[in-house]
């Protein structure tokens, strides 16, 4: 697997691992990995001061002190010219200024200021989009979310839709009565046995693709996906332009949706899906696509669906095992856990230092202390200020 391919923290759980075996070369491992000297020493030495490998995990980068903090002073009188004026943090400097403060903080240091102090409501806070981005090929990349939910005589419909990020065609709209994880599934395989497999998929921190159970968000699904090859992204937390083009889909849809008297019942609401889906992709001009329809610019994916897909092929020689139906492996009589959701699926273990690493395909999982029978998780937590990848 190359090292381009791996997370930051895998990399360099590999690293170490190879750093202390006990005919490493330095040198020779710092160039393999494309690091210096002084990185793989500093990644060595935070595993020997921590014991762990779980503290090679990407550390914060806030610094320890802030000699630039402005003081409390200064602080008072921004939020007294803000609620006096209510004007934005570029006029609130020059006010400030004419007040005989020398060393002003700058426009982003007052908008923090401002929004710590409750004075900045919804609608004034306009944060751009991660990147604005389209794909440059069909299947790149599909956006999937659910369209809230529609009340029907005996319970609810959640639309689930499913946008191709370059030709905007709408892949799937499934009338879906819950958000299960079977439904959905069952929903996506019919989805990738007419269209193909993408090799992307960007999706929002809901269930059933995101667990709020552990801390790494994985599930079933998310592994049944990962296991067809693809990759796994997942949008800010309450920052829906992330998923621009599914959300802007999701105000024409609500709106075609509404313009009549809702179904009764799950089938109606399909059918009136299906009815808009063929309108979307084969009648209405899209702007973004220079007034052509999003079937004609669509082409579907060359990547089959696989219903068995192969299992990993893990080194020879490796020690693998398969979990059982709760996400334990069973290890020289010993029994440990390490993910609900790679339950039935195969991993590898290494020994390492006294300790059991445990690999899915070629992410780190989970470390166990041998001796103390303490485990702890080495896939990397979400970040939930930017996109975050499972692959």
């Amino acid at each position: 697997m190359p090292f381009s391919t791996m997370k930051k923290h895998d990399v360099r759980i590999s690293f170490v691992i190879r750093a202390n075996m006990p005919d490493a070369n330095m040198s020779a491992l710092c160039r393999e990995y494309g690091i210096n000297r002084g990185t793989g020493y500093k990644w060595l030495e935070r595993y020997r001061q921590a014991g762990s490998l779980q503290a090679l995990r990407e550390q914060s980068r806030r610094p320890h002190h802030s000699p630039g903090k402005i003081s409390s002073v200064i602080e008072e009188q921004l939020v007294a010219l803000r609620q006096e004026y209510d004007w934005g943090a570029r006029k609130i400097l020059v006010l400030l200024s004419r007040s005989g403060v020398s060393c002003l903080p700058s426009e982003s240091t007052v908008n923090r200021v401002f929004k710590r102090h409750g004075l900045v409501q919804p609608s004034e806070s306009h944060p751009p989009a991660i990147r604005r981005f389209e794909r440059s090929h069909c299947n790149e990349l599909w956006q999937m979310d659910f369209k809230g939910e529609y009340h029907m005589g005996a319970g609810w419909c959640y639309p689930l839709s499913i946008l191709d990020d370059h030709s905007r065609f709408l892949i799937g709209l499934h009338a879906l009565p819950n958000q299960r994880t079977a439904g959905v599934y069952q929903s996506l395989v019919q989805t990738f046995e007419r269209y193909g497999v993408p090799q992307a998929m960007l999706m929002d921190h809901g269930i059933p693709w995101w667990s709020t159970s552990n801390e790494q968000g994985l599930t079933r699904l998310a592994v049944g996906l990962i296991n067809q090859g693809i990759r796994l992204l997942f949008s800010r937390v309450r920052h829906p332009q992330t998923q621009g083009k599914v959300e802007r889909f999701h105000r024409t849809l609500n709106k075609k949706i509404r313009r009549y008297a809702l179904p009764e019942n799950i089938s109606g609401f399909q059918k009136r899906m299906d009815d808009f889906a063929q309108e979307y992709n084969q009648v209405r001009p899209h702007e973004a696509l220079a007034m052509v329809t999003p079937t004609e610019r669509y082409q579907p994916s060359s990547k089959v669906y696989q219903p068995n897909p192969p299992e990993w092929q893990y080194p020879t020689g490796a020690t693998v095992v398969k979990l059982n139906h709760r996400g334990y492996a069973n290890h020289r009589g010993q029994r440990y856990f390490v993910s609900e959701a790679l339950a039935g699926q195969q991993v590898r273990i290494e020994r390492f230092d006294g300790k059991l690493v445990v690999r899915y395909r070629h992410m780190y999982v989970r470390e166990i202390n041998e001796k103390t029978r303490r485990t702890v998780t080495l896939l990397q937590p979400a970040d939930k200020s930017k996109v975050y990848t499972m692959s």
